[in-house]
């Protein structure tokens, strides 16, 4: 296995001043696109709900991840608490909204990095990091002279902000953000965030700009590159078509996940077009409009039908 790369930003001291240069972001928070603006290390709260410290979910090897993550042993799996995003469908949003978890110290996130790996997981992957950017890289400055060799995944829900993800250059092996939406209306009453779109297009380009497409070793697992995740909703809502197209354009060898398992959770009937789940014909028009568009890497795992 190579080595990762932020093994030598860590020996050149530059992993130890972009953490530095993201503690001061948090100070007057502007991780992400929202821009609260809040003191974060003053214990002041913006749309994350989070403070400086780290707050876990849960960790745990994943073997419900894509079969490139999961190899044989599984994906080292690190849920953070509370989300930048308001998803009104989110199928975990005991953690994302109601905020399960506790928090915990560097060096316990640390910690949970160095298990993940004793246990023969392939990865670290870190599910909502967009407003643990700070944390994460604290955590990652003890992790690594204590024996961390692991590739990163930055599993995010694609409302990341370019300045914050410049950050992580060198530092994140492998991006997995989702491709939620093409409509600005769409993405405005779903998820609060009616610059999705062009948020996730330009951290999207500057994700593959670091990356490159997902590559794997010779046992099919991913160690660096980008892979994206485009969750199916009834109705056409997640724009299916106008994505696939975004994706093809940024690269035909795009590694897509194209989702299968949306199911009304949570607000979801707040909306009437959500009220069900998605059915097979939407998911096989969804994958003959990615395949149109030009994609042709695919997951091969299919999830959520039973």
């Amino acid at each position: 296995m190579k080595e990762p790369r932020y093994l030598r930003l860590f020996e050149s001291g530059e992993l130890r001043r972009r953490a530095d240069r993201a503690r001061e972001i948090i100070r007057e928070c502007a991780l992400c696109p929202h821009e609260c603006r809040v003191d974060r290390t003053a214990g002041e709260r913006g749309k994350c709900r989070s403070g400086e410290l780290p707050i876990v979910s849960s960790f745990h090897p994943h073997m419900g991840e894509e079969s490139c993550l999961v190899g044989r042993n599984g994906s080292g799996t690190i849920f953070f608490t509370n989300c930048n995003l308001a998803c009104i469908f989110c199928q975990n949003y005991d953690i994302s909204w109601l905020g399960s978890g506790d928090e915990v110290s560097f060096e316990d996130l640390a910690g949970m990095m160095l298990s993940l790996q004793a246990r023969g997981c392939h990865n670290i992957n870190l599910v909502s990091p967009t407003h643990m950017v700070y944390a994460i890289l604290e955590a990652l400055a003890l992790a690594i002279p204590a024996g961390l060799r692991l590739p990163l995944v930055y599993n995010s829900g694609g409302y990341d902000a370019v300045e914050t993800l410049e950050l992580l250059e060198g530092i994140i092996d492998i991006y997995m953000p989702d491709f939620k939406y093409i409509d600005e209306d769409t993405a405005g009453k779903l998820s609060g965030a009616r610059d999705y779109p062009r948020r996730a297009k330009d951290a999207l380009k500057e994700m593959h700009r670091q990356v490159g497409d997902l590559e794997m070793d010779g046992r099919g697992v991913a160690t660096r590159g980008l892979l994206v995740r485009h969750l199916v909703l009834p109705n056409g809502l997640a724009g299916t078509a106008g994505a696939a197209k975004l994706l093809a354009w940024l690269s035909r060898d795009t590694y897509i996940n194209i989702m299968d398992q949306y199911r009304p959770e949570y607000r979801a009937r707040e909306c009437f077009d959500l009220r069900r789940r998605t059915t097979l014909e939407e998911y096989d028009a969804a994958v003959e409009m990615a395949r149109e568009a030009g994609l042709r890497r695919f997951d091969d795992r299919r999830r959520g039908w039973r």
